[in-house]
């Protein structure tokens, strides 16, 4: 028997980068990029209860990565369906323009797609994960999987780091800080204390517990480690020294996380796919001839 290792499987550069407990910082960075694009940011203020219930849509959107990740492909795909439903379901009004607008516009769900892969390898690389000009590439190209899924033509969507570049280089005019870009922003920084503390990841509560500083040192980070020309949408300075102090910072993080137990640093779902890999692939068990 032959398992069913969802979109990806255990040799994919996906499940090598998504290993690290670091990735986190990644989605928080992705947060911060998408707030700079002006329509995709009044759909999540207009349709996100993220302000009501933070904590929530994040485990929630987490919990949607993770399965698209490691749950079989019949499990990601009925989660990419509940997601293109609710997409199909909402829209918002452009504050600039007063037009109205679907939220599943495939210029929407791509600036989503890109910012959030993108987020995930480079802070994993700055952060010290070690990949192969080829490893990064092949990233991307596996995400295209995920991007089909949400609604997207894959052919339409950047499968390659030269791809990607040049797709922040065409977007950027159309990129600004709003009022709801704004509040977003302090919203990711400065987050209301969850009342359910104990429903959340460890590692989650551990960045987000007193002390208080210990998390605005990772909003901080995830910031730093935003490319120059989105810094400076936001007011900040797209010096080299930033960078550096960064991934400096990315660094020491990623080693925080790594000295936690095992059951804090990978996922359960992924210690299932794994475990169901395991099984199949185990020898058949001999029969006991019956008397």
């Amino acid at each position: 028997m032959t398992a069913d290792t969802g979109l990806y499987g255990p040799n994919s550069v996906s499940w090598k980068l998504h290993r690290e407990p670091v990735m986190f910082l990644g989605g928080l960075r992705s947060l911060y990029l998408q707030a700079l694009h002006p329509r995709a940011v009044a759909a999540i203020a207009q349709n996100s209860g993220y302000r009501t219930d933070p904590w929530g849509r994040l485990n929630r959107t987490s919990d949607y990565i993770v399965t698209l990740l490691y749950g079989t492909t019949a499990e990601a795909e009925q989660a990419a369906s509940r997601l293109r439903r609710l997409h199909a379901s909402l829209s918002a009004t452009d504050p600039r323009t007063g037009e109205r607008f679907r939220i599943d516009e495939p210029d929407l769900l791509r600036w989503v797609h890109v910012t959030e892969v993108d987020s995930f390898l480079s802070t994993a690389v700055r952060a010290g994960v070690r990949l192969t000009p080829a490893e990064v590439d092949g990233y991307f190209t596996e995400q295209l999987r995920s991007a089909e899924l949400v609604g997207l033509d894959p052919a339409t969507v950047p499968s390659t780091a030269a791809e990607v570049a040049e797709y922040y280089e065409a977007i950027r005019p159309e990129l600004a800080l709003t009022k709801d870009g704004a509040e977003t922003a302090l919203f990711l920084t400065v987050p209301p204390v969850p009342s359910n503390w104990g429903g959340l990841p460890l590692r989650l509560s551990l960045s987000l517990g007193p002390p208080r500083w210990a998390y605005l040192g990772i909003a901080s980070t995830a910031i730093g480690l935003l490319p120059p020309w989105a810094r400076r949408i936001y007011g900040g300075l797209g010096w080299p020294s930033t960078d550096l102090a960064a991934a400096f910072s990315a660094r020491g993080i990623r080693a925080l996380m790594a000295a936690l137990p095992q059951q804090y640093r990978t996922s359960a779902q992924r210690l299932e796919a794994l475990e169901r890999i395991r099984r199949s692939d185990a020898p058949p068990r001999p029969t006991v001839p019956s008397r």
